[in-house]
């Protein structure tokens, strides 16, 4: 299994996001990137079996059973920086 953390600007500062759910927000982008590292980096640690409950994007709680052994592959993309080289330097004031 693959999963995706995105970094981005979300409730007035900015936060981390797998899916459609964001992480409480964050003063600056570098400590959001870095929270979001954290988070995948954790991903990677094997633990024991266990139950797990949390929330989807629409409010509903769903809860898995999770092998201690069954670690996900994980990635961050900064979509602050792509959006970033995404403009044009002439073009910054103009967005």
């Amino acid at each position: 299994m693959q999963i995706t953390y995105h970094v981005g600007e979300h409730d007035g500062g900015y936060a981390y996001r797998l899916r459609d759910v964001w992480s409480e927000p964050f003063p600056d982008h570098e400590t959001a990137l870095k929270a979001a590292r954290d988070a995948a980096e954790r991903q990677h640690l094997e633990g024991r079996d266990a139950e797990i409950t949390y929330q989807l994007g629409d409010g509903t709680w769903r809860t898995e059973h999770a092998s201690g052994g069954d670690r996900p592959e994980t990635e961050v993309v900064d979509d602050v920086a792509a959006q970033e080289q995404a403009i044009p330097p002439e073009d910054v004031d103009k967005h």
